[in-house]
């Protein structure tokens, strides 16, 4: 787990703010009274409510997504397909296999008409390289294609990737820190021709997890410190079109989970209003690596941990 400062925590959540700026543009809706000129105010964003559910243990530690009646998570090396008990339908433990390049690691995962979006990569000690937009087969777990990957856009590592159905575009986020955790990373979903960036305003820390709903995207941070029982939190923003630029605002803090640990991938479950939340516990994690496991575990345990959502009052 990695250490966040706490005055982004606090001036996250007091402002509670979101949206994008296209360069000085304001936007429209509603606005705050914040002393600042009128063309730096940005939407307010309300939060959205969630109540934990259930727990289910699962193979993977990196990624949750989900489509109509399937659920799909992906550890380092692995894609597992389970039904919407947690039975295991499918499962593929040589995923990179039909690679040209070296890769070693998938982070966080979604799903598009039963097509699954991987970002892979060749991951080492917080470092990444090599790294690939793959699809999957729903169905079958095989690898059918790659997108180009662009490295002029400064990306360093490829924590998590998001599908928008609504606008056609593919988002990517960043574990790694400085300029390249400081963004988010956009692709045409039908060329899979890189579109741009767009900079997080007051970024989270630690980003690993990405995932887009009702026309927004939602981020994990693993911004806690497991030793000192600090939970991870849950990150939002509205992206407007063309937008150079977005406030980022703190959704939820995770203080209900059965352990704090390392928070992994999102994703919702539309047939059932609930948010879904990948988290690890039990193994130590030095620069993203499982070194060593906490006393009493022998073992990292994954669970995904489902939350009613209900819409915030407006």
């Amino acid at each position: 787990m990695k250490k966040i400062s706490l005055l982004m925590i606090v001036t996250s959540a007091a402002m509670f703010l979101g949206g994008c700026a296209k360069g000085n543009t304001p936007q429209t809706g509603s606005k705050a009274d914040t002393g600042r000129p009128e063309d730096s105010l940005e939407i307010m964003l309300p939060v959205n409510r969630y109540k934990l559910n259930s727990a289910a243990e699962v193979n993977g530690r990196q990624g949750v997504c989900c489509e109509k009646d399937s659920f799909w998570v992906s550890g380092s090396a692995s894609l597992t397909k389970y039904d919407k008990e947690w039975n295991v339908i499918a499962e593929n433990t040589e995923p990179f296999k039909d690679f040209d390049i070296e890769v070693n690691h998938i982070g966080d995962i979604d799903v598009f008409n039963n097509e699954l979006y991987i970002g892979a990569e060749y991951f080492m000690d917080g470092v990444g390289n090599n790294i690939q937009i793959a699809v999957y087969d729903g169905d079958t777990l095989e690898l059918k294609r790659t997108f180009p990957f662009e490295p002029e856009s400064g990306q360093l590592e490829c924590s998590g990737i998001a599908v928008d159905p609504d606008t056609r575009t593919v988002w990517m986020c960043s574990w790694v820190g400085e300029e390249s955790g400081r963004y988010l990373y956009k692709y045409d979903l039908d060329s899979g021709n890189y579109l741009g960036k767009v900079h997080l305003q007051m970024p989270p820390q630690w980003l690993q997890g990405i995932a887009y709903y009702n026309g927004s995207i939602y981020m994990t941070a693993d911004d806690g410190t497991a030793d000192d029982n600090e939970p991870d939190h849950l990150y939002r923003t509205n992206i407007a079109e063309n937008a150079t630029s977005c406030i980022v605002t703190l959704e939820r803090t995770f203080d209900d989970v059965t352990r704090q640990g390392e928070i992994e991938g999102l994703t919702f479950d539309k047939e059932n209003d609930s948010l879904l939340i990948l988290y690890n516990r039990g193994a130590r994690i030095v620069l993203g690596m499982p070194k060593g496991f906490y006393e009493g575990y022998d073992k990292e345990i994954s669970e995904v941990f489902t939350f009613d959502t209900e819409p915030a009052d407006n």
